[in-house]
């Protein structure tokens, strides 16, 4: 039988203050573990953030809140990238290039305004990838250059045929003899020479204008292969263009870059690729969004992403010498394979001088290019830091100038590039477009058949080169032309 035991109001009263005490206390033990767990994640985060990069180069790098320090010259705060359908579909298909790591984890939380974007693009050349490359560093030979317009590709280019050549690699050459892989049709494979006739099923550099496709891509070149572009600013960019293909029907009618842009901007131009964002055409996406798109973040966000899912490295043209060296380290090549003269360059007077007006109007006409050069020219100074480091880069740019200052006194006669109208061999005399000059070298007499072999191969335009390649690897071909 339950015993039942009486409480004065005042014993009731002081039975419930502890009970209430208790309770209190208890509530605070589990509040200060639960600020323990919270501390232990900050300070994962902490380390994780440290781990994408020194923390001295913090002034480089894109916050979500706009009052972090950055570079005033960095410019507004790049959106964040979200994948498209497409290459989300493929992410599980491939693994991730350098710069990404698919731990949920090493992703900064987004609390943008851009819903559902979920993780901040991890645009950092990671530590673990470094040492990763510092324990494994083979030369790379498996590579996909994605060839964009004006913005010292031919020069990349050249490098490329050069190394591929000396290795006996297999190149992707245009159909027929041409030089670009079917330019401004979306690449497919049937657009390379011997794959339809099954002459030729394994690749080992691709790097021909082409409008990019990855899926096409990727089922031509080997899984292993290398993916690299360049980008130059879309203002400097668009003066080269307009200059070079003045012939076309899109810019013909008008006078100059500026009447372009104050009255040349209708449906045909918003269409053209020379025209309008042709860094985004280039790149395989729609080159008409403008400034007044109603969905321009949600676009540049996807087309971002989108680059840096399928390319493990862009280089910027402004930053053509770090760029060389920031690519050797990737590809774990020489010095001597990245030394290279510049090619298809214009002469002085086709240069157009840009005011500041004109280059508001570009950047506006061509937001999207502007993005992707902006976001692209960050993450390249990420991967400086990350991958070679400030003083050793500044140490092997100098390298870079004084063997291609010893190849300048060795090779060319007169030291530098010169008019077209001297250059007699037709081997080394550029092809002439629209109302630019382009400039070719000439050799010095007398040299030895290595030596001019070497300098001759480092001066050869594309259009000669690109045959040369073809002859190499189809001299059945060669030979039925001849009979």
């Amino acid at each position: 039988m339950p015993v039942r035991i009486s409480l004065t109001p005042a014993a009731f009263i002081r039975l419930r203050r502890r009970q209430l005490s208790l309770c209190i206390i208890v509530t605070l033990l589990l509040a200060g573990i639960t600020i323990q767990a919270i501390q232990v994640q900050l300070s994962s985060a902490s380390l994780k953030l440290s781990a994408l990069g020194n923390t001295s180069g913090l002034n480089h790098f894109w916050y979500d809140n706009a009052k972090e320090p950055r570079l005033q010259s960095e410019g507004p705060l790049p959106p964040l990238a979200q994948p498209s359908p497409l290459q989300e579909n493929n992410l599980a298909e491939r693994p991730p290039p350098f710069g990404w790591i698919q731990l949920e984890d090493n992703f900064l939380e987004d609390n943008s305004q851009n819903e559902g974007a979920g993780k901040l693009f991890n645009d950092k050349l990671q530590e673990r990838e470094d040492q990763h490359l510092q324990k494994n560093c083979q030369p790379k030979s498996h590579i996909v250059f994605l060839k964009t317009h004006k913005t010292a590709s031919s020069t990349i280019q050249n490098m490329l045929y050069r190394y591929g050549e000396t290795r006996g690699l297999t190149f992707a050459l245009p159909r027929n003899k041409h030089n670009q892989l079917s330019y401004p049709k979306y690449f497919d494979t049937r657009f390379v020479n011997g794959v339809e006739s099954k002459q030729l099923m394994n690749f080992d550099i691709i790097c021909n204008h082409m409008r990019f496709r990855s899926f096409e891509v990727r089922k031509l070149m080997p899984e292993d292969s290398f993916y690299f572009s360049i980008l130059r600013n879309p203002v400097n960019m668009m003066e080269s263009i307009y200059i070079y293909y003045k012939g076309l029907g899109v810019f013909s009618k008008t006078k100059s870059l500026d009447d372009f842009l104050d009255n040349g901007l209708n449906n045909v131009s918003l269409l053209n690729n020379y025209a309008h964002n042709n860094l985004a055409f280039d790149f395989g996406y729609d080159n008409t969004a403008t400034a007044k798109t109603s969905d321009l973040e949600t676009i540049v966000n996807k087309v971002i992403a989108g680059i840096g899912l399928d390319f493990h490295l862009i280089l910027i043209n402004e930053y053509f010498d770090e760029s060389m060296i920031l690519l050797k380290h990737a590809l774990c090549w020489s010095l001597d394979d990245v030394v290279s003269f510049k090619l298809n360059s214009r002469a002085d007077q086709s240069r157009k001088p840009i005011s500041p007006i004109t280059a508001e109007k570009i950047k506006r006409w061509n937001v999207l290019d502007w993005r992707i050069y902006e976001h692209f020219n960050t993450t390249f100074w990420h991967k400086v830091r990350g991958l070679v480091g400030e003083e050793e880069m500044k140490r092997e740019v100098s390298q870079l100038k004084e063997l291609q200052a010893k190849l300048t006194s060795s090779c060319l006669e007169g030291g530098e590039a010169v008019d077209p109208r001297q250059i007699r061999d037709k081997e080394l005399k550029p092809f002439q477009y629209g109302a630019a000059v382009i400039q070719g070298y000439l050799l010095k007499p007398d040299l030895d058949i290595q030596t001019k072999t070497k300098c001759q191969r480092l001066i050869t335009p594309e259009l000669q080169y690109t045959k040369l390649l073809y002859d190499n690897q189809f001299p059945e071909t060669v030979l039925k032309i001849e009979r």
